[in-house]
């Protein structure tokens, strides 16, 4: 009868409950003293009704327990059944444009740049649940790596096994910009967002990145820019050695803040500077705020009262308690 889903609609009449224990005191401790008593020398005739004259205190039980089951039945208890439905009313289509050119290697992220940028945007990809997402590569060149998709697990296996070495060195940022544009100059999404990550100064390429923010802005896209790497100086890929290991040593930082910064402004997005891998995560999840997808929840209640039982009850204890006063116990003293 009662579920674990049960509520009381009005429960302030629980509180009259503190009445019947009162009224049992009353009855059994109080009004039965004030009862009066007959003294004879036998009760030999009245043998055969003892049984129902100890059971007589029953019919004042059947009454508080009448009484309780209509206080209860007024505090309206009722089970209740939520079912919830989502909707998706704003989606948005994001490209994340990543740099794997080899000063992507370098260690002052750790256990270097690119990997620590891997593990940061999968994250960001997971609490991403409903928005399409598209993956961006660029070095000398640049190239689609997986394109616009709601299907999360591709868009994950894909950053996890990003590498450096697949395509010409170089820091090509319009090209990379470029792509993401043209992956988004189709979409429908009523937001469209691009994340664009280097750590360098564009030095290669025919596309400017000045162009490729003209035309971003046109489509109303809104680009994030990231430049990766510490202030100062940092441990640098530079060469290989006999056995193909690369080579590192302490070299600059150079990251091109100006041009990053005038994409961000242009397109109505932001820059963000990240120093190292707290840096750098808490940047993602600062993207991952300002960019939200709005999701209506609807609930559906279901009601069922319980209620009526509980008057049937209380009705049936009443209409015994005085069927039995007016019967069995009409005639005792």
């Amino acid at each position: 009868m009662w579920g674990s889903n049960l509520e009381f609609l009005n429960p302030g009449f629980l509180w009259l409950l503190i009445l019947v224990p009162i009224l049992a005191v009353w009855y059994f401790f109080v009004k039965n003293k004030d009862s009066a008593n007959l003294k004879i020398a036998s009760t030999g005739g009245f043998d055969h009704r003892n049984i129902w004259a100890k059971l007589k205190p029953m019919l004042y039980l059947f009454r508080l327990l009448a009484i309780s089951a209509l206080i209860i039945a007024l505090a309206r208890p009722r089970n209740v059944q939520v079912s919830k439905k989502t909707k998706t009313t704003r989606g948005i289509d994001i490209v994340m444009a990543i740099d794997v050119s080899a000063s992507m290697l370098a260690k002052d992220l750790k256990p270097n740049r690119l990997e620590a940028l891997k593990n940061v945007a999968t994250k960001f990809v997971s609490q991403r649940p409903n928005d399409r997402i598209g993956i961006v590569v660029y070095a000398g060149e640049s190239f689609t790596q997986t394109p616009i998709t709601s299907d999360k697990t591709i868009v994950k296996n894909t950053i996890r096994k990003i590498k450096w070495g697949q395509i010409n060195d170089g820091t090509a940022i319009g090209m990379g910009l470029g792509s993401a544009v043209n992956r988004l100059k189709d979409s429908k999404a009523k937001s469209k967002v691009i994340i664009l990550l280097t750590d360098g100064v564009n030095n290669t390429g025919f596309v400017d990145p000045k162009t490729a923010t003209e035309l971003a802005k046109e489509l109303n896209i809104k680009v994030y820019t990231i430049g990766l790497g510490t202030n100062g100086t940092a441990l640098f890929p530079v060469a290989k050695d006999l056995y193909g290991k690369l080579i590192f040593r302490n070299a600059p930082v150079e990251i091109d803040e100006a041009l990053l910064k005038y994409i961000a402004k242009e397109t109505g997005g932001q820059y963000f500077r990240a120093t190292g891998n707290k840096k750098l995560e808490s940047i993602y999840n600062e993207i991952n705020k300002l960019e939200k997808t709005k999701v209506e929840e609807f609930k559906y209640y279901n009601f069922e009262e319980k209620y009526r039982p509980l008057v049937i009850l209380a009705g049936f204890l009443i209409m015994l308690e005085m069927l039995l006063r007016f019967t069995v116990y009409r005639s005792f003293i």
